[in-house]
């Protein structure tokens, strides 16, 4: 989750459905089928019929699919009743004298505190910032005011890199050893759940990740009935098979993080599009869509939508300005000199759905892209619409001291109409 320039229980079908109010008959995108593929063969899913994807004959792909039970069919056939749940997720470099009282003032359901990791024996990572952050001071306040507001306080556990991955989910015994530790901690820490962030997984290891996070969730719930646990997963096909894994396994949230479609070494635009101006298919709606086709059950997926923009050296100051050289992320309490000076106006892009403004450097410009409150608010609108049981955000703390957006979370929490506000920069 932390900004970088960054089954197997039971037999499942994977459906392909039309997607309400469009009418648009769902087909997997490029490239999902191959991870889909390992899911099915790994976790022996019912097979009755395929779809091919779309490209030449060299590049075919196939995606499980099946015929669901009038059960089923009832449910999929019912009026979509979307959640107004927002988990946001809040990293250890915010963790300072204001945050607690920020938090206060927003209205999130679940505060999710990031980060701690594991040692190589197992046993939670003590000397790291982000422990020491959420076990300090200002961390047990965080936890405090939260449930003395009746919110949910959850801790992240992370695994990242690919080698690191390979050798965690090789070892059952590390795994387990894992497992107990996030337990304790769990209970030492008086809170409410966990969520688990594994990122650079490899496509063979996501049988494994989804027999871990069914393992974590059964110890959880058999120290504290009430225990919860979250996982966040990519917006493209490795995520989506992670995803359906850890629905099987029975995870009660899962964090798609529908942002950083764009990174530093991108051509310039918004980490989260709700469409697309380049001719590229990659976009929240496009993920939404993949997660639909691979089955992944709406009522618990959480649409993550980030509070920070990314902002290129440019050639002018226009939308769509080309770049001179790599971009890095721009987080807006950073840089509230700009939202104070009158000659930086912030203009918005109808294709993209994001803010832009442009910044004078010397002779050329800075070019920023980034989610304001209108922006996202169509986002939120388009969780609504599909269903999901909410939204969340990477991350809190990066607003602060901006107008707006502490006030749409709270209008989004309380099931108020995502309806588009145009005057809204």
């Amino acid at each position: 989750m932390a900004i970088r320039t960054r089954l197997l229980a039971g037999r499942r079908r994977i459906v392909l459905r039309r997607m309400p109010r469009t009418g648009r008959s769902l087909r997997p995108p490029r490239r999902v089928g191959a991870a889909l593929a390992i899911l099915a063969a790994a976790a022996g899913l019912s097979i009755v019929g395929s779809i091919a994807l779309p490209g030449g004959a060299a590049d075919q792909r196939r995606i499980a699919a099946a015929t669901p039970s009038p059960a089923a069919a009832e449910q999929l056939a019912a009026p979509l009743v979307p959640g107004h749940e927002v988990y946001g997720f809040v990293p250890y470099w915010e963790i300072d004298a204001t945050i607690a009282a920020h938090l206060d003032a927003t209205d999130a359901s679940t505060i999710a505190l990031f980060s701690v990791t594991n040692t190589s024996t197992g046993a939670i990572a003590k000397s790291q910032n982000g422990y020491r952050a959420i076990r300090g001071p200002i961390g047990r306040q965080i936890v405090a005011d939260a449930h003395r507001l009746d919110r949910r306080v959850d801790v992240t556990w992370t695994s990242f890199g690919s080698a690191r991955n390979e050798a965690f989910f090789a070892s059952m015994k590390l795994q387990d050893d894992v497992i107990a530790a996030l337990v304790q901690l769990r209970a030492d820490l008086g809170i409410d759940g966990l969520a688990v962030d594994v990122e650079e997984l490899a496509d063979l290891d996501v049988p494994a990740y989804g027999a871990f996070v069914g393992r974590l969730r059964d110890a959880l719930r058999a120290a504290e009935p009430t225990a919860t646990l979250t996982v966040t997963t990519g917006s493209g096909p490795r995520g989506a098979a992670m995803a359906l894994a850890a629905s099987l396994a029975g995870v009660d949230r899962i964090f798609l993080m529908a942002y950083d479609y764009r990174t530093a070494g991108s051509d310039p635009g918004g980490s989260a599009p709700l469409s697309r101006g380049d001719g590229v298919d990659r976009s929240i709606t496009w993920s939404l869509d993949l997660y639909a086709a691979a089955g992944v059950p709406v009522e618990r997926t959480i649409l993550g939508l980030p509070l920070y923009g990314l902002a290129w050296p440019s050639l002018a100051s226009e939308i769509g300005s080309p770049k001179t050289g790599r971009g890095a992320i721009w987080v807006p309490r950073r840089n509230i000199d700009v939202f104070l000076d009158p000659a930086k106006t912030a203009v918005y892009d109808l294709v993209e759905d994001v803010s832009f403004v442009a910044i004078p450097v010397g002779t050329a410009w800075r070019s920023v892209y980034y989610d304001s409150p209108r922006s996202l608010r169509a986002k939120l609108a388009a969780a609504n619409e599909r269903g999901l049981a909410g939204s969340g955000f990477w991350a809190l703390g990066y607003e602060r001291g901006l107008p707006g957006y502490t006030d749409l979370i709270g209008e989004f929490r309380a099931g108020h109409s995502m309806a588009p506000q145009p005057a809204m920069p």
